[in-house]
């Protein structure tokens, strides 16, 4: 055990409100009262294919579905919701926002995990009616609104025979996903989501709906790679499209007996498997008093060959549910409700190789902070390792895309997340994501891996990673865009990684 209860320290409460501070600007905004003026010239601007929802007009139904996330912990009460039904009501809204200096949220999935980052206590933007996925033969593309979970744009392609690079499990947005990178199971295969994309419609700032492509905008078509919201409201995405068969995978769990074996069979994974058809995702986990291990398996062909996953395969197991399946029900294999509507939150590592060490390390993290945090309501305490390839950033030229900042290396994301009841206990858990990010990455660095300064995966990192740390020297590039496109900065009254 890597240390005592004891010598667990966290930051005050002060220390910690001091590090999550409102943007600058936001705390002197208009009270309340005047967000719901703006909810209502905004309702009288768009047009009937839009919607404007209040709190107490909707007995809260389509309202809470709007301002609703994943984790509770995300979710705030906003004067009004908007569903836009349009790009150019978009366009409208955000002209509106800008001349009243209104606070606001642009909500896709809603599956970010950091507070403030897509909710707010103005207008909640809520991208639900952009849900049209449509499949281009002649281009080997898919057209898919910034609205949908990527189990919608699976299940409408599947018809088809293709598929687009996206998320890996069920309920996850298609919006923040892939404007932050986009890991997936076919990451080893074709690179990043970012890597597979030909265009955006992107809604400015100042209410220009726009078709960006590298031809058309080749630097916002650069930032939006990696760049989040900050120049503006992407209403849907262009895809490169792949043949897709079906695929053979699914989850198995694993009790605490068999931790070792798991570890041994990820490593020797990890360090002999080249066939980039091939990915496994372990995911260690305390829960319920003790530790445990969720395993999604995947080979992306009806049939894995001979031996890939025969070490895992062998391992005892409290249930299994491995199977040729569709590639949807692949996704669908491990549901991520069960930890849905609790507070949650994540962090996260960057590492040059898994190795012996550190899946110890791992372990240990599991149970040390299962057992203390536990006692904090903690409910689910969640390590996923994510093996890829070491090529996994050569799939796209060095600088096509503002994260990852450097293609040089593959660095591989290793992801904490703490399900949690009690709003008391946001300081604690936050904490503790921070502490044991910072000792995984010294296991690492102690055992000669050059991680100290690696840059982090921004759909993974806390609320408050430098922004350094996850577009590196690109942070200018990005500050110099964002001025050009955003020069009132509009952008900068919606929660999320800010240039």
């Amino acid at each position: 055990m890597r240390q005592s209860l004891a010598t667990a320290t966290f930051l005050s409460s002060a220390a910690l409100a001091a590090a999550y501070a409102p943007p600058p600007g936001l705390e002197s905004l208009q009270p309340r009262s005047e967000f719901t003026a703006v909810c209502k010239q905004i309702s009288s601007a768009v047009s009937s294919a839009s919607e404007v929802h209040f709190p107490v007009l909707d007995l809260n139904a389509a309202y809470v579905k709007d301002i609703g996330h994943w984790a509770s912990s995300s979710t705030q009460q906003a004067a009004c919701s908007v569903e836009p039904g349009t790009a150019e009501d978009v366009g409208t809204i955000l002209q509106i926002l800008g001349k009243t200096n209104t606070p606001f949220a642009v909500k896709g999935g809603g599956h970010a995990s950091n507070p403030g980052f897509s909710s707010t206590e103005g207008v909640h933007i809520a991208m639900y009616k952009f849900s049209d996925v449509t499949y281009n033969a002649g281009s080997n593309t898919a057209d898919v609104g910034a609205g949908l979970v990527w189990d919608d744009v699976y299940a409408a392609l599947e018809p088809y025979a293709v598929n687009v690079v996206g998320g890996r499990v069920t309920g996850v947005g298609v919006a923040g996903f892939t404007l932050g990178g986009g890991y997936s199971w076919k990451t080893n295969q074709y690179g990043l989501t970012v890597d597979n994309l030909s265009g955006y419609e992107l809604v400015l700032p100042n209410g220009t709906v726009t078709t960006v492509t590298e031809s058309s905008y080749p630097d916002l078509f650069w930032g939006l790679k990696g760049g989040y919201n900050n120049f503006g409201i992407v209403t849907k995405f262009t895809l490169k499209t792949y043949p897709q068969t079906e695929v053979w995978g699914g989850l198995i769990t694993i009790t605490a007996d068999q931790l070792e074996a798991v570890n041994n069979a990820t490593v020797k994974f990890a360090q002999t498997v080249t066939d980039p058809k091939a990915a496994v995702l372990p995911t260690y986990n305390f829960l319920l008093g003790g530790p445990g291990v969720s395993l999604l398996l995947f080979y992306d062909y009806p049939t894995p060959p001979a031996g890939i996953f025969d070490d895992f395969l062998a391992i005892p197991h409290l249930s299994k549910d491995v199977s040729t399946r569709t590639f949807s029900d692949l996704v669908q294999a491990a549901p991520s409700d069960a930890t849905a509507g609790t507070r949650g939150i994540f962090h996260t590592v960057s590492l040059l190789e898994y190795t012996p060490n550190i899946m110890a390390a791992v372990v240990n993290e599991t149970k040390f902070w299962g057992q203390r945090l536990s006692l904090a309501s903690g409910s689910f305490i969640s390590y996923d390792v994510e093996p890829f390839l070491p090529t996994l950033l050569s799939h796209a030229p060095e600088g096509s895309s503002a994260y990852p900042p450097s293609r040089a290396r593959g660095l591989l994301p290793l992801n904490i997340y703490y399900a949690y009841g009690a709003e008391a206990a946001d300081n604690d858990m936050y904490e503790a994501a921070r502490q044991s990010a910072a000792h995984l990455t010294q296991v690492a660095v102690s055992e000669g891996q050059d991680v100290a300064d690696a840059a982090l995966y921004g759909n993974y990192a806390i609320f408050d990673t430098p922004l350094e740390r996850v577009v590196g020297s690109n942070l200018d590039s990005l500050k110099g865009l964002k001025a050009q496109y955003d020069p009132g900065n509009v952008m900068g009254l919606a929660g999320g990684w800010k240039f």
